[in-house]
């Protein structure tokens, strides 16, 4: 009775108040936003910084004073707590570290992470409410009818607008003075191609990571490689479903549309698992990175050596190829880590794969089914990856092998030179990490690296590439012209011709833009030869990440030419020419058949 009482009390005033803690959430989480950067990018004084923090921890207490009133002003209020639980849980963390520091003056988060010797941990957790914040912010904005009115794009168009806005804010926060350790800063096109090459998880670099950036530089160049790999709208479309409402039909339309599910539900279903199961897995890898590093590897911290597992994990797993030592693996200390280089080998081929064929495989549900029925057997495109991504891997180990034994592996035993061919077959496709000198490479080698380059990792995947299933279905396309027969066939399957013919159009975008690029960089860079320049081309376009070591020497058009390529390579040839181009108004119609010959 108290209750209804209550919520009659409230009734009259319930969207006066929801109105004003809207406009109130919006302005104070992008104050908190603005604050953070200016104090991470550009404040030197103590005294300053400790006021921002101030007001930061009082807009924190204003989050957590709002929630408190949604709670009061809903009327199905054990409804809207377990709907909003990791809401709560966070503005419950807030609420006791407040208490703790500014009440008892113990500062808990503070105390905690420092024990383990975490360095920036409040400064993280300041910046991980405000960016959670923000993410609710803009989903809110997104699900507003008036928005989705204003804004009728295409799945394709917003997927490429979401990473131009990723690299253009990542552009924005590296050119900041606290990023770097340069007196100067970074300028503006080295800027654009760190925050490319991070959001595009490809892995060129034309400054050191390890030492160019700072502590907080590289935790930038962190969260860009973890929004690169997975996508900013899946990101948003999972903390939607987790946060409040989830996403409505539009939303869900879209991302089935990007992701090529089978389904609206299995969409979503998708996504949850995409997400959980990704930081799941980078997570593992971390752990297992952490106590794999060798004695040689040293550390200023045991911080400091966390922070190092997490980023070679999640750039591993995302197919990133950023790394934090000068040389990559083949820096001295872990050169010879070869457990270290299997742990990564396998996080890589994890986050290559693809996702649609992980859950296929590993998900708890799909385990226990096979489990139940193990004559059950994957699904056509499991098949189809995991086979040709096993003899694209064997192709490049044996090939590497035999290519590179009495070159780069020549001071090598057996097992440790058939460890090295493994490591480089698995990260050449995708991934960009080199445990040899890649400019040492003979020029077959360097030739068959441009090969499994250009075809990539799978589709659903963190990787680039035309994509293994584009390669195999080429492959049947040839074969079944060459025999005379009329369908392309696979596991007792035939595969449709438009298949075939958006299998052909990605090779042929993909050929065709890799050769115009190529001739534009011969013009821009001639002083290097053209075997490099098209090692750096192909590398840059399907994200891999290795380089003879020309990328710091190119010119400016240079690096333009290839940050268009890594742009294009991660969006993808034929998703950036759906964007631009128009849809034929109707196909009801067919012209008279015409012969011509071919070949």
């Amino acid at each position: 009775m108290n209750t209804e009482k209550l919520n009659r009390v409230l009734y009259d005033s319930k969207l006066k108040a929801y109105a004003a803690m809207r406009r109130v959430t919006y302005s104070l989480t992008l104050l908190a936003i603005a604050l953070l950067v200016y104090a991470h990018g550009i404040v030197e004084s103590p005294v300053e910084l400790q006021l921002i923090y101030y007001a930061i921890d009082g807009i924190l207490a204003v989050f957590v004073i709002i929630y408190l009133l949604r709670i009061l002003y809903t009327f199905e209020r054990i409804k809207f707590l377990q709907r909003t639980w990791f809401e709560g849980l966070l503005m419950l963390l807030i609420f006791v570290n407040q208490i703790s520091t500014y009440v008892l003056q113990i500062p808990l988060i503070y105390n905690i992470f420092e024990s383990i010797d975490i360095p920036m941990s409040v400064e993280i957790y300041r910046a991980s409410v405000s960016i959670y914040m923000l993410l609710l912010l803009i989903i809110e904005l997104l699900q507003t009818k008036v928005h989705l009115k204003t804004l009728q794009l295409q799945p394709n168009v917003t997927f490429l607008f979401s990473f131009l806005f990723l690299i253009l804010l990542g552009t924005g926060l590296l050119m900041m003075p606290k990023m770097v350790t340069a007196s100067d800063g970074m300028s503006f096109v080295d800027a654009l191609f760190m925050a490319t090459s991070a959001s595009c998880v490809t892995g060129l670099a034309v400054v050191d990571p390890g030492t160019y950036f700072t502590q907080a530089g590289q935790v930038v160049l962190l969260l860009l490689v973890q929004l690169g790999g997975l996508g900013i709208l899946t990101f948003a479309t999972f903390f939607a479903t987790l946060m409040r409402q989830g996403v409505g039909i539009k939303h869900s339309v879209a991302m089935y549309e990007l992701m090529e599910s089978e389904s609206l539900y299995s969409t979503k279903n998708l996504l949850r698992k995409l997400v959980v199961m990704t930081l799941s897995i980078e997570a593992i890898g971390a752990f297992v990175i952490f106590n794999t590093w060798g004695p040689e590897a040293q550390f200023g911290s045991l911080g400091n050596k966390i922070f190092f597992s997490v980023f070679h994990s999640v750039s591993a797993f995302c197919n990133a190829g950023l790394s934090l030592y000068p040389e990559g693996l083949y820096t001295e200390p872990v050169r010879e880590a070869y457990i270290l280089h299997l742990t990564m080998a396998v996080l890589i081929i994890f986050g290559g794969i693809g996702f649609p064929t992980i859950i296929d495989v590993f998900s708890p549900e799909a385990m226990r089914t096979r489990m139940v029925s193990p004559w059950k057997n994957w699904r056509m495109l499991t098949r189809i990856t995991i086979y040709t991504s096993a003899a694209l891997l064997a192709l490049g180990t044996v090939a590497f092998f035999l290519l590179e034994y009495y070159n780069t592996l020549s001071h090598l035993n057996f097992v440790e030179a058939l460890i090295t061919a493994f490591f480089q077959s698995v990260t050449t496709r995708t991934a960009g990490f080199n445990t040899v000198e890649i400019s040492a490479l003979t020029s077959p080698t360097i030739l068959l690296f441009i090969f499994l380059m250009f075809i990539g990792a799978s589709p659903g995947s963190t990787g680039g590439g035309i994509k293994t299933t584009t390669f195999t279905v080429i492959i049947l396309s040839v074969i079944t012209t060459i025999r005379g027969k009329r369908n392309v066939e696979i596991g007792k399957r035939s595969i449709p011709h438009s298949v075939s013919y958006k299998a052909f159009s990605v090779f042929t975008f993909a050929a065709s833009i890799n050769i115009l690029f190529l001739f534009f960089l011969s013009i821009t860079d001639g002083q290097y030869d053209m075997v490099r320049l098209a090692f750096e081309q192909v590398s840059a376009f399907a994200t891999v990440g290795l380089s003879t070591g020309i990328t710091a020497g190119l010119s400016d058009m240079g690096k333009g030419i290839i940050i268009v390529s890594m742009f294009v390579g991660r969006v993808g040839t034929l998703t950036l020419a759906l964007a631009l181009s128009t849809r034929a108004t109707s196909t009801a119609y067919k012209y008279p058949v015409a012969h011509l010959a071919v070949g």
